[in-house]
């Protein structure tokens, strides 16, 4: 007699739970969180939201695309997420936060001919903040810059291409009628270096005041902080400059400017060194780092 086995379906497995959908508050929280990005003085450390935010961000993948669209939308490249940068974001060049060199020129002085001085001021600072590529790519690594330092570096990097100009056989006293012929180095040659009121402060036109312009911008920005009054004020960079700086580290401007052979300090000051022999190292004029041209 044959044992009667009874069958049963198999039971079925679990599925696994689906994500939860996002709903407007999640919306919102990944608004918050841009707006936090485009405060780039704030720190996460110091603001409890906003840390919250920040994990979220690296835990949820599903909030973070949120997140990244949000920016998206408004124009804005998040270059890093993290807890040393916190969101960390730049304007896309239609972006109506995108900063313009020729808004900037205009808004720190009247005379387009000072729209190049500007340009110049911000590519020697980035130069000198993150003089060698393991600078840029070292996440600990701080750069630290003063303004009569970065007017000296420009000076001497001035007088390296008029030498090579003479070298040349170029023409190194153009028409001064015609500014906008000339090369953005002989421009802030023949600037004065200092100048002053008669309460001793320096002019705003002078390149020392074309710098202290560009430091206290960046400073404002969040991309650098002030350490101190020494050599015209001192600073030291963040997190979020070295990001730019990366991203713009690919540009012939800058490029042509550490070719002339930049020693890298940590107090602020410069010198250059010879630097082999190049072809066509005018610097290019309009050059403004950290903005779009």
């Amino acid at each position: 007699m044959s044992e009667h086995v009874e069958w049963s379906e198999p039971e079925a497995v679990a599925a696994p739970a689906a994500a939860a959908p996002l709903t407007p508050a999640d919306a919102a929280d990944a608004a918050r969180l841009v707006a936090f990005g485009l405060q780039p003085k704030l720190q996460p450390a110091r603001d409890q939201e906003y840390g919250e935010l920040l994990r979220r961000y690296r835990e949820d993948s599903a909030f973070a695309r949120l997140a990244d669209a949000v920016a998206a939308g408004l124009g804005l490249v998040v270059m890093e997420v993290s807890p040393r940068a916190g969101m960390a974001v730049t304007a896309a060049e239609d972006s109506v936060f995108a900063v313009r060199m020729g808004d900037y020129a205009r808004r720190t002085s009247a005379d387009s001919v000072d729209r190049f001085l500007h340009g110049l001021a911000h590519l020697a600072v980035a130069a000198m903040a993150f003089p060698r590529p393991e600078d840029l790519a070292d996440d600990g690594y701080i750069g630290r810059v003063s303004v009569n330092g970065v007017d000296a570096f420009v000076r001497q990097a001035c007088r390296r291409l008029e030498e090579r100009a003479e070298e040349q056989g170029e023409n190194t006293d153009p028409a001064s009628d015609a500014p906008g012929l000339e090369a953005a180095w002989r421009i802030w040659a023949r600037r004065s270096s200092t100048g002053a009121t008669k309460d001793a402060r320096r002019l705003a036109g002078s390149t020392t005041g074309i710098v202290g312009k560009a430091v206290a911008f960046l400073t404002d920005s969040g991309f650098l902080q002030r350490t101190g009054d020494d050599n015209g004020g001192t600073y030291r960079t963040t997190a979020r400059y070295q990001l730019q700086v990366r991203d713009m580290a690919g540009s012939a401007a800058m490029a042509e400017l550490l070719e002339l052979g930049i020693v890298p300090v940590t107090d602020g000051t410069a010198t250059l060194l010879p630097a082999e022999d190049t072809d066509d190292l005018e610097l290019v004029s309009d050059a403004g780092l950290p903005f779009h041209s």
